[in-house]
């Protein structure tokens, strides 16, 4: 008797168990929001690029600094976070500097633990949902590969009911198989690939911000 088996994509899924349907659905699910993710970080990581540029242009342009504040303040709903960093330094340097009695390392170190504080915040924002893509990245094709051992195991069982075995009989279910170890690369490698990448950016975002915060407290060194 001839055995013709469907071995296109979606009837292999359809034709697999119901654990290894299991696994391919939470490997979908994955997938579909580390691809949010890597979404929302490119354009979160964009965004405080570029207001990073044009907050920095603005500061060294112009030298006032209580009107960079008082914009700020005008606009805070849409600073970024070098502008944030900026506006919460600002703000402590001028309320410790209308204390009497304290020295000006005093305000400069009080100066600094506002923007220290502040940096925090805005790199906890920017880092948010990287662990994600990289539990994702790294678990994924172990997930994939016990679906792939599980239906394999299945594939062989079910030979023991077929008095002659050929490859016709025990492809099918190898097939199906594999299926969920492809999906579980299919998920790992996009997040794999992003998390390096936003992990990168978010390095040299950092190194930028720290830079900033070392030139900021020099123009606050030198003012009245």
């Amino acid at each position: 008797m001839e055995v013709t088996h469907d071995l296109s994509f979606l009837p292999l899924i359809q034709n697999a168990s119901f654990l290894v349907q299991m696994v391919m659905g939470m490997l979908l699910l994955v997938s579909m929001m580390s691809w949010w993710y890597i979404f929302l970080k490119m354009f979160a990581i964009r965004q405080a690029r570029s207001q990073s540029d044009a907050f920095e242009e603005a500061f060294w342009a112009n030298p006032d600094l209580n009107k960079l504040y008082k914009d700020y303040l005008d606009d805070s709903d849409s600073a970024g976070s070098l502008e944030r960093i900026f506006g919460a330094g600002y703000a402590e340097f001028v309320k410790l500097k209308k204390k009497h009695g304290m020295d000006n390392a005093a305000v400069m170190d009080g100066t600094r633990r506002a923007m220290r504080a502040t940096y925090q915040r805005e790199m906890d924002v920017l880092e948010s949902h990287l662990s994600f893509l990289a539990t994702v990245g790294s678990v994924s094709p172990y997930v994939g590969l016990f679906g792939t051992v599980w239906g394999i195991m299945n594939a062989f069982r079910g030979l023991a009911n077929v008095g002659q075995a050929t490859l016709a009989h025990v492809a099918p279910g190898i097939a199906e198989a594999l299926v969920a170890t492809a999906m579980g690369l299919f998920a790992a490698i996009p997040a794999v690939v992003a998390y390096n990448r936003y992990s990168h950016d978010t390095v040299r975002l950092s190194s930028r911000f720290e830079s900033f915060m070392e030139e900021f407290s020099n123009v606050l060194q030198r003012q009245p």
